[in-house]
């Protein structure tokens, strides 16, 4: 056991060779660390049940008695939170799926690489502190309020809400619109839960997934030998739901051969089985939904004009994610408390640095994509709490680094060097900043704009400007960059922090704390 170092980190070594112990100990002890040691899988078992708690576990797998994996089962049983880095002279496939089956934080090779064992270990102490800063768990929504699975209390979801309100004391024909990932069957179930109609049948159709030639008689059924493969009668989608609504997802991929027979729902409440001659009576509702642009696709005569406007007495626009950021806190509670209760996890909680991260990405697949990465993400946890490593790194290289404290330069605000200059959201545009003030990158020193390259400079060019021109000797380039993309932006919008959070793309909470950091209150 080495000398007690004051408020330094307790290491506990597992191992059944002495020479192991001391060797891996004397290693730490640079890092000024406390080791303590256990000369078997019983012994560290014990200490770790006995308390107090070390802040980091290595532990060797093959041991005389109580193997290392069968310890690590123990020791993380008796303390889901501790972190254990086991050690082999064995890199086997086995041993890597078996050590980060059962929970390790990592695991090593003998002989140790002294500088890969600090590390590590700094890793694994740094997610430790990240872990115990977040603190215990209280969740932010009672998921009882969202059996829907609709969540979200920012401006444009209440406006949703309200249209939903609206819509289910009648009959009429709603469509939903948005980008894939939105939500918008969630949106549809809940306007028939909410309807007269909610004790009759909801069924939801993609009309996407369903070919050309298969999509009729999936709708509207058909008659023995119809045609080839049609050895019985088939009842329809629209016959199974009669009295109930039905849910038509993607109607902007429907055939115009199907469109017109959905048109003839709609006016006369009647469909015909495929080779049949009977007119069968049906009331459904019809709920449509589309990520096209429909407006574009009936004069370009790809959807019928006279079937949009029957579908389109109500519209419902789902907002993107990137639009209701500040939903999404709400999103990543609501998903974790449905892993725990349905035991896919023992993750229940996020550190503000991870939350800040989803925050600030784009969200292509909106909510979609959300629960698939926190669904991911809380696997790879090592421990009880999501942090910004255990998120996919094509989320932490978009947002850029300095996680939790430094919002990306968003790559589409540079254009390449053969393109026109492009608009975006998440920065301020060159007519948006035309007479703002001219200010400087570094409060010392003014930096020129080159001429750009065929209207806009590329993502290269403009890394190797700002690396050539701005000093080395004063705060982090990163740092400039952000505050004077955060006073320029502001500027352009008259100080309304809304909207200059939109543009830079982070929450409202992170901006204030960026404009309290820089000192740009004023």
């Amino acid at each position: 056991m080495s000398n007690p170092k004051p408020s330094a980190p307790t290491i506990l070594i597992i191992d059944d060779d002495a020479e192991i112990r001391y060797s891996l100990g004397r290693v730490l002890s640079t890092g000024n660390y406390n080791i303590i040691e256990a000369g078997s899988g019983e012994e560290g078992v014990a200490m770790v049940k006995k308390g107090p708690l070390p802040d980091l576990v290595f532990l060797d797998i093959r041991m005389g008695g109580m193997s290392g994996i069968e310890a690590l089962q123990h020791i993380r049983g008796a303390n889901p939170k501790q972190l254990v880095v086991l050690m082999t002279a064995f890199g086997t496939a086995q041993t890597a799926i078996e050590a980060m089956k059962f929970g390790a934080f990592d695991y090593i090779m003998k002989p140790f690489d002294p500088t890969k064992v600090l590390t590590l270990a700094e890793n694994a102490l740094q997610a430790n502190r990240e872990m115990d800063a977040v603190g215990d768990y209280k969740p932010t929504i009672n998921s009882e309020d969202y059996k829907e699975g609709i969540v979200g209390s920012s401006a444009p979801m209440q406006e949703v809400f309200k249209i939903i309100g609206q819509v289910t004391a009648s009959d009429v024909t709603v469509m939903i619109t948005g980008e894939s990932g939105t939500g918008k069957e969630l949106v549809a179930r809940s306007i028939w839960k909410h309807s007269h109609r909610s004790s009759k049948p909801f069924i939801a159709v993609n009309c996407a997934a369903i070919p050309d030639n298969l999509i009729e008689s999936e709708l509207f059924g058909h008659e023995k030998g119809s045609f080839t493969g049609a050895t019985g009668q088939r009842i329809g989608k629209f016959e199974l739901c009669d009295g109930g609504t039905i849910f038509l997802d993607e109607i902007g991929d429907m055939a115009l051969a199907t469109q017109t027979k959905i048109l003839r729902v709609l006016q006369q409440g009647e469909i015909q089985r495929v080779g049949g001659t009977d007119t069968i009576k049906v009331d459904v509702r019809i709920i449509a939904a589309t990520n096209k642009n429909l407006e574009e696709m009936v004069p370009a005569k790809e959807f019928r004009e006279d079937l949009y406007y029957r579908l389109n007495v109500v519209r419902i626009k789902m907002p993107p994610l990137r639009e209701r950021a500040d939903d999404i806190p709400q999103i990543v509670d609501f998903c974790l408390q449905n892993l725990v209760k349905q035991r896919k996890t023992r993750v229940s909680k996020v550190s503000p640095e991870a939350i800040d991260v989803l925050c600030r990405y784009r969200w292509h697949g909106n909510v979609r994509e959300l629960e698939n990465v926190i669904y991911r993400s809380a696997v790879i946890a090592q421990g009880d709490a999501i942090l910004p490593k255990d998120l996919p790194v094509e989320i932490r290289s978009a947002v850029g680094p300095g996680t939790g404290t430094t919002p990306p330069i968003a790559a589409a605000s540079i254009a390449p060097a053969s393109a026109a200059p492009i608009k975006t959201e998440a920065v301020a545009t060159a007519d948006e900043t035309d007479d703002v003030e001219e200010s400087t990158v570094s409060e010392n020193a003014a930096v020129a704009t080159p001429a750009p390259i065929g209207g806009a400079l590329t993502l290269e060019q403009a890394f190797d400007f700002i690396q050539e021109t701005l000093p080395h000797d004063e705060e982090p380039i990163l740092t400039r960059i952000e505050r004077e993309m955060v006073k320029r932006v502001l500027v352009a919008v008259d100080g309304n922090q809304a909207k200059a959070a939109e543009r830079l793309g982070m929450t409202r909470t992170t901006l204030r704390k960026r404009i309290e950091a820089y000192g740009l209150k004023d």
